[in-house]
């Protein structure tokens, strides 16, 4: 496997320069079922040496332990890496399972504190809301996460699963680096709205599950057959039951396109994620998360793969065939609110 790092991009007009493609960490200690704390830090440390410099995380992701876990990394490189994290999503303390959605200031202003506390660091790189809480107007939290970044608690601000429209009305407030959804060969919703608003307006995109929760790359094909009763994806209606099934079957042309790249399926998901940007004439930096060394060896030789218009034409109807919704809840993306 070579060691070429893999090649950088700005987040956004106003952004930091970042590899192109991220790490998503949640898996490290929350949603995907046991994990190996060892395995995750040498996938981390790996990830580093192959110029992944973006690492994503969350408030949410198990209650803080996410954070905390990858502390010690980013205390060991912080002039190398970008931390992004996020708030919105609040946990009822007499039930961990639940999450209620909240944007209102002093919410954010006690999230902010907790997370630069349990991170280890003076100042988050990029700290995006989560989820839209559509009681409370965008702009008043945007307001608050600018007041954020002249106290220097924040260096830049992102967004998650917003509308074409609540992206404008948050440039109107303070510029915006980045704006976080799912974007994938399975998900493709934000093309209508969110991504001409982000080329417009000079931000990048950041897709979380590329890979599709990992269904694109065949490691499961049935989430209640083949996942740990633990495992979020169990929830997810298109990974259960018939939309299982019929998912599955998608993946045809993915098979043929990895076979003649001698790639695989991951893989060719991941070059079509990366050559969203080359498309959509914006920055795209998708965060594909593992818990493996081996998995961020593949993912950023995706970066690698040029996939040709006829490979692209073949993938092109997969998204408008899948079956069952990214959540069981919906009104929680932007998809919900368009």
């Amino acid at each position: 496997m070579t060691d070429s790092r893999i090649p950088t991009t700005r987040l956004g007009d106003d952004g930091p320069e970042v590899g192109v493609q991220g790490l998503g960490c949640m898996g490290m200690s929350f949603g995907y079922g046991p994990s190996d704390a060892d395995a995750s830090r040498a996938t981390l440390e790996r990830a580093l040496e192959l110029g992944v410099t973006l690492y994503d995380t969350a408030d949410a992701y198990g209650a803080g332990d996410n954070e905390r876990f990858l502390a010690p990394f980013f205390e060991a490189h912080r002039d190398e890496v970008v931390i992004a994290t996020k708030f919105a999503l609040s946990i009822p303390p007499d039930d961990p399972t639940k999450r209620i959605i909240r944007n209102d200031p002093p919410y954010i202003r006690r999230s902010v504190e907790a997370s630069l506390d349990r991170l280890g660091v003076d100042v988050i790189d990029l700290y995006y809301m989560h989820r839209r809480d559509v009681h409370v107007p965008i702009e008043e939290t945007v307001a608050v996460m600018a007041d954020l970044v002249r106290e220097g608690k924040v260096k830049h601000l992102g967004l998650s699963e917003v509308t074409g429209d609540e992206l404008r009305a948050a440039q109107a407030v303070h510029p915006i680096a980045a704006v976080q959804s799912e974007w994938s060969l399975f998900s493709r919703d934000i093309e209508a709205g969110v991504v001409p608003a982000a080329r417009e307006l000079g931000v990048a995109l950041v897709p979380y599950s590329p890979l599709g929760r990992g269904f694109l790359t065949g490691s499961f094909a049935n989430a209640d057959q083949d996942l740990t009763a633990d495992d979020f994806r169990r929830r997810q209606p298109r990974f259960t039951g018939d939309n299982a099934a019929a998912n599955a079957a998608l993946l045809d042309p993915v098979r043929t396109i990895a076979e003649a790249h001698e790639a695989t399926l991951g893989q060719i998901a991941l070059a079509w994620s990366q050559q969203r940007s080359q498309t959509h004439g914006l920055p795209v930096i998708p965060i594909p998360g593992t818990r493996k060394p081996t998995r961020v060896e593949e993912n950023t030789a995706a970066t690698r793969i040029v996939l040709t218009q006829d490979e692209l034409s073949s993938l092109e109807p997969i998204a408008e065939k899948v079956s069952g919704d990214r959540y069981a809840d919906m009104t929680f993306t932007s998809a919900g609110r368009e």
